[in-house]
């Protein structure tokens, strides 16, 4: 998995990603000023599959159904069993919104440790989740 510059490319984090493991990226909501976490899993084609996002309230641009379950736990709204594929994660980092981006449980960085208001790439690389080098 790495983190890259989209226009430059400069790489800024790394760390290796199989068929399986899971990405957590954190961030807090531009509106409701809210904690928002992102659950995904790495499938066999170095894509990410949204499993699941948790929050502690409805609001501006929130989604009222996305997945198959929704509950209610801790004080977060969980929805589950989403499916949503992507090839890649594309996001303006700011140093206070931006929160913890972990794989497998590990710490891979902080929003305030990447460039501020650079526009970032989160990719995993074929090889990256297969083993093969391409």
């Amino acid at each position: 998995m790495k983190i890259i510059d989209w226009k430059t490319g400069v790489l800024y984090a790394e760390s290796p990603a199989n068929v399986g493991s899971k990405l957590f990226f954190g961030w807090i909501h531009s509106q409701e000023k809210i904690p928002w976490n992102e659950y995904y899993h790495v499938d066999e084609s170095s894509s990410l599959i949204l499993d699941a996002i948790t929050f502690p309230a409805f609001g501006a641009g929130i989604p009222e159904n996305k997945g198959r379950v929704c509950y209610v736990e801790d004080g977060f709204i969980h929805m589950e069993e989403i499916g949503q594929k992507f090839v890649e994660l594309v996001w303006l980092n700011s140093h206070t919104a931006t929160r913890d981006i972990m794989l497998d449980g590990r710490l891979v960085a902080r929003g305030r440790d990447l460039p501020h208001h650079a526009r970032l790439r989160l990719i995993i690389e074929k090889g990256d989740a297969d083993g093969s080098k391409e």
